[in-house]
């Protein structure tokens, strides 16, 4: 499923991703206000990826990105990629199975291993910032 935003001629703006989003708006900026508070040089951007996958919303540091928010039609998905050291970090976590099973089936990389969460309403929000603070505290 790609991006709800898929001309590329047009950068999302903050009230279209609003009405986007819908209930789960509010979850969006939780996630990135807790990304740029945990590293605050961080920037952010929006990313046209082709017309397969329209646009999506990028915190990156100087050196690759912390957290990808891909914006839906009335919620999102977080994406991240993890290196050795974070996916051990994860898997030594409290964080539920459901996730760490999709990251061990996850294939490597050699930047790490990929995953995406939807993000429908709050009961995935305390895992997302547990990953938050591992990809951040595991470069």
């Amino acid at each position: 499923m790609k991006s709800i935003f898929t001309d590329k001629a047009i950068t999302p703006s903050e009230a279209q991703l609003k009405t986007a989003l819908g209930e789960t708006y509010d979850y969006w900026q939780t996630l990135a206000n807790i990304t740029l508070s945990l590293h605050p040089k961080a920037i952010t951007q929006w990313h046209y990826s082709g017309e397969k996958f329209g646009w999506s919303f990028r915190i990156s540091d100087t050196k690759r990105v912390l957290i990808y928010l891909l914006p839906r039609d009335q919620f999102f998905k977080v994406a991240f990629v993890f290196g050795s050291k974070a996916t051990d970090a994860v898997l030594k976590s409290d964080i539920a199975d459901s996730i760490k099973n999709e990251l061990l089936a996850a294939k490597p990389y050699a930047e790490g291993r990929g995953i995406r969460i939807p993000v429908t309403n709050e009961f995935q929000i305390n895992d997302i910032k547990q990953l938050i603070t591992i990809k951040i505290s595991n470069y």
